[in-house]
């Protein structure tokens, strides 16, 4: 064979692949998302109808609700035949006392919530971390009221345990010690209603941070509490303040961003619990309360209660962006 005849037996080989490279048909899109051999095909199974529900009841109605706050859109969800206002609804919200009077109640509500919740979760979770015996029970225990619904923990409270001034079980023990009988829920000087809606959101949710923090406790390596033992450190507040609490960072932020996020979506508990046959009292409005009043209320203001809304949502965005700069969230520990 010549040098020339090897040559083209060597060039003969590779051609069929190149030429056929240029001329293979594209995937489309579907054989794309299906992967290889269709290897995708579980997947879309299970999170198909998941994400399109979440686009459907979600994302949907979301941006609608950004594309209505710019109309004046009065007894309807569509702007057809509705005047375009622009951005004069969000500057009528911000104007407005009582939509700045409801921000106000959410930040007295997460200055009492956040640091109780957090506190009782914590001592929650290093209790039951202790225990030797029966930790599965407890655990179960302290979390089955997360499971409850905010409705009925919420009736629950204002009919059996706060219950106006003749009977509940509030007053009862009260009574046994000789003292006057209080009307929780009406009363403003002093407001004793904070105490009613602080109590049901902490028996609610408090379980479930704590089982955040057994997580986090569970990771922490023994051998650090051995060495700080032998180093010396009295066990309770040394080693907590220096070991457990260290350690227990990155779950003490989540748990932080996701209580404040929490408390500007609170409804159920103030709605159920303070309003009655005659409405909602002026006193402990918050948000989403006023936006409910405001957007299905006696003028069903669509467009105004939109225009709140979004300003609530660029809120909560601003202020999960800001404390997770602060805390240093997904920041490489050195």
């Amino acid at each position: 064979m010549t040098a020339g005849g090897t040559e083209e037996a060597v060039t003969d080989v590779p051609a069929p692949r190149a030429a056929a490279a240029p001329g293979a048909e594209p995937r489309s899109f579907g054989a794309r998302l299906l992967g290889p051999q269709r290897r995708n095909l579980w997947f879309w199974l299970f999170v198909g109808p998941f994400a399109i529900g979440l686009g459907l009841f979600t994302y949907v109605p979301l941006a609608w609700s950004v594309y209505l706050s710019f109309f004046d859109a009065h007894n309807t969800v569509s702007p057809a035949g509705s005047d375009f206002v622009g951005l004069g609804n969000y500057g009528a919200m911000l104007g407005d006392a009582a939509f700045l009077g409801s921000l106000g109640t959410f930040v007295l509500f997460t200055a009492f919530i956040v640091p109780a919740t957090y506190v009782l979760s914590l001592a929650l979770a290093l209790m039951v971390n202790r225990l030797r015996f029966a930790r599965a029970f407890f655990r179960s225990v302290f979390f089955l009221p997360t499971a409850c619904s905010y409705v009925v923990a919420a009736v629950i409270w204002k009919l059996s345990i706060f219950n106006g001034v003749r009977f509940g079980l509030a007053n009862t023990v009260l009574g046994w010690f000789g003292t006057d009988q209080t009307a929780w829920l009406s009363t403003t000087d002093p407001p004793w209603y904070w105490l009613v809606i602080v109590t049901v959101r902490l028996w609610l949710q408090a379980g479930f941070y704590m089982i955040l923090f057994l997580a986090g406790l569970q990771r922490i390596s023994p051998q650090l509490y051995e060495a700080a033992a032998v180093d010396g450190a009295r066990p309770g507040w040394q080693v907590l303040q220096h070991i457990t609490l260290p350690q227990l960072r990155a779950t003490s932020v989540a748990v932080v961003l996701l209580l404040v996020i929490n408390a500007f979506q609170a409804f159920d508990e103030f709605y159920n619990l303070l309003s009655d046959a005659r409405g909602y009292p002026p006193y402990a409005r918050p948000p989403l309360v006023y936006l409910y009043y405001t957007a299905l209320g006696r003028d069903q203001n669509l467009g105004l209660g939109s225009a709140g809304a979004v300003i609530l949502a660029l809120i909560i965005a601003v202020a999960t962006v800001v404390q997770a700069r602060w805390f240093g969230l997904g920041r490489k520990e050195e």
